[in-house]
């Protein structure tokens, strides 16, 4: 019984997914710093993966973006001085959470504003659909006469 409880617990430890972090020189001698890194790596956006923050990803690029974080928080920057050169650097894409501007306000509004859109133009198209059409003037009638007489 112990051997296969241990057998399952390896296969379901080899199950597991693999940490990002590809080498282990990578990671910051002190804890709380590496952890950090860390932090503000899971806020940042692989430019290759694209939903996967920098610290999920294997990419090489992903890398290099942790190693600079790394860098970043070793030279005792604060969070937000490295938030601030990322995204200057790579611009609001890179944070997967980007702050509220107005770019990022229209383009959360945009569905809601899309759909209003075509409603009012359904709605436009419909009464336009339905209001009858003007009365003929007494010239059109006598042409319209003229035009319907069988020819004798």
């Amino acid at each position: 019984m112990k051997r296969v409880l241990l057998t399952l617990l390896f296969v379901m430890g080899m199950a597991l997914p693999a940490l990002a972090v590809d080498d282990p020189s990578e990671m910051l001698p002190n804890p709380a710093q590496e952890h950090r890194a860390e932090r503000i790596g899971s806020q940042l956006r692989c430019l290759v993966c694209q939903n996967e923050s920098i610290e999920d990803s294997s990419a090489p690029l992903a890398r290099d973006l942790r190693h600079v974080v790394r860098q970043h928080v070793a030279a005792g920057e604060s969070d937000r001085q490295i938030m601030t050169w990322m995204t200057q650097r790579y611009g609001d894409f890179i944070r997967l959470r980007p702050r509220l501007t107005l770019e990022t306000a229209l383009l959360w509004a945009m569905p809601a504003l899309a759909l209003l859109i075509g409603v009012g133009l359904a709605v436009m198209s419909f009464r336009r659909r339905n209001t009858p059409p003007p009365d003929l003037t007494e010239a059109e009638r006598a042409r319209l006469t003229d035009l319907s007489d069988p020819i004798a």
